[in-house]
């Protein structure tokens, strides 16, 4: 099985590759650099993976198009960033003339939203949800959470976002210290992915 995930995101694709242990082929979506961007409205993760996973199944006839919507939730912060994670720091209008990138400003704005809070503020989650289309049509969703704190200065170098913060207490690691396998058993887009795996399975084999 072939499924196209309508992502830029080299992380993302990094991620879902080493989910998929050979079960399926992820690959990136044809030309998805060419296609407009669709509005992201929804209210919810799953919302917005399911308007993207619809809106590029359209534009790849018979592909089956996997799309996903992921961020961090911060008790702290009333579920903040949430859907608009990767938004953050453009939201606020935080240090928008800094040479930085979204990444390191949106981790930098968190920190220091949370720099006076009691460490209960910290805890967070991360959510992934994942939707697949083909033309136009949802065929299966799933979500996935891992649950977590977020630290006062980033660790770690091997994942993106707010990978560098966000610290699993049970493995004393952030996710942007984990290996390959370590991520994919422990992070939101590996759980998620374990979740959709086995329903797209059952429909191809029908």
């Amino acid at each position: 099985m072939k499924l196209y995930a309508a992502t830029t995101n080299s992380g993302k694709l990094r991620d879902f590759a080493a989910a998929a242990e050979g079960a399926v082929e992820i690959l990136p979506l044809p030309s998805i650099r060419e296609i407009p961007e669709p509005v992201e409205d929804a209210l919810t993760f799953a919302g917005n993976a399911e308007v993207k996973a619809v809106y590029y199944s359209k534009r790849a006839p018979g592909f089956m198009v996997m799309a996903d919507d992921s961020g961090l939730e911060v008790n702290g912060l009333d579920g903040a960033p949430g859907v608009r994670s990767a938004r953050f720091a453009d939201d606020h209008s935080y240090e928008l003339n800094s040479a930085a990138g979204r990444d390191q400003r949106n981790n930098d704005l968190l920190v220091a939203l949370l720099r006076e809070m009691p460490g209960a503020s910290r805890s967070a989650r991360f959510v992934c949800a994942l939707a697949v289309a083909r033309d136009g049509q949802i065929v299966y969703t799933a979500e996935g959470y891992v649950a977590g704190e977020i630290l006062p200065e980033p660790r770690g170098d091997k994942g993106f976002g707010y990978d560098p913060l966000f610290l699993l207490p049970e493995l004393n690691k952030t996710t942007a210290e984990l290996d390959a396998d370590e991520k994919w058993r422990h992070s939101h887009r590996g759980r998620a992915f374990r979740n959709l795996l086995p329903g797209l399975i059952r429909l191809e084999g029908r």
